[in-house]
């Protein structure tokens, strides 16, 4: 089997076996229609703001942002894109006090939440 062989540093580091994807995880949020627009956008930017700390806290998070629809007509609300060296990774994340914090300020607001992890 041929060897995988990067330039890094100017040097060539052979990176044959090691894994070379990651794993993408978004999650949509839709919120109760009852929540009045001042609630709703408190609750969107708070939670924005906290998911968007955590790196600082849970430092395995490779990346991380939070999209606040603009599309008045669509259903959805909040889009949740985070990014994760392993699923293991993505299931630590979730359980994380931190994370668990920011997530249950909005739960409160929430009527739906779909998500999807996938290798990058």
């Amino acid at each position: 089997m041929p060897s995988l062989l990067l330039l890094i540093d100017n040097k060539f580091v052979n990176v044959s076996g090691i894994k070379l994807y990651m794993v993408k995880n978004v999650v949509i949020f839709k919120l109760k229609k009852e929540v009045s627009p001042e609630e709703r956008q408190s609750a969107m930017q708070a939670f924005k703001a906290g998911i968007e700390a955590l790196p600082a806290v849970i430092g395995f998070i490779k990346d991380i942002e939070v999209g606040l629809n603009i599309n008045g007509s669509e259903e959805c609300d909040i889009c949740l894109n985070s990014l994760f060296a392993t699923l293991d990774d993505v299931k630590t994340y979730a359980a994380h006090p931190a994370h668990k914090a920011v997530a249950g300020a909005l739960a409160p607001y929430i009527a739906a939440r779909s998500c999807v992890d996938y290798e990058i």
